[in-house]
């Protein structure tokens, strides 16, 4: 888990042009909006296009979005808990 973490990481700077972040600096139990990464909703619907194109998953009710994007690691549970891809 600890690797897919790493990749997700990577993934969500690069969906989100965080160019001054590297994965190490982005604390995976730390919201991700809001005091931790300070991410707003169009970040959100950037991250949902993200599960999307790399592991099939859509969401069915955007109300969801609000506990899987929590934090890095309540996003990578749902991830592999989910993906089809």
């Amino acid at each position: 888990m600890n690797e897919f973490i790493l990749t997700l990481k990577q993934e969500i700077i690069e969906a989100l042009n965080l160019e001054d972040m590297r994965p190490e600096e982005i604390d995976e139990h730390a919201p991700l909006f809001g005091d931790g990464l300070g991410l707003d909703s169009i970040d959100a619907l950037e991250l949902i296009v993200l599960m999307e194109r790399n592991y099939g998953i859509k969401l069915k009710d955007p109300a969801q979005g609000r506990e899987i994007f929590r934090s890095v690691q309540t996003m990578a549970e749902y991830i592999q808990a989910n993906r089809t891809k």
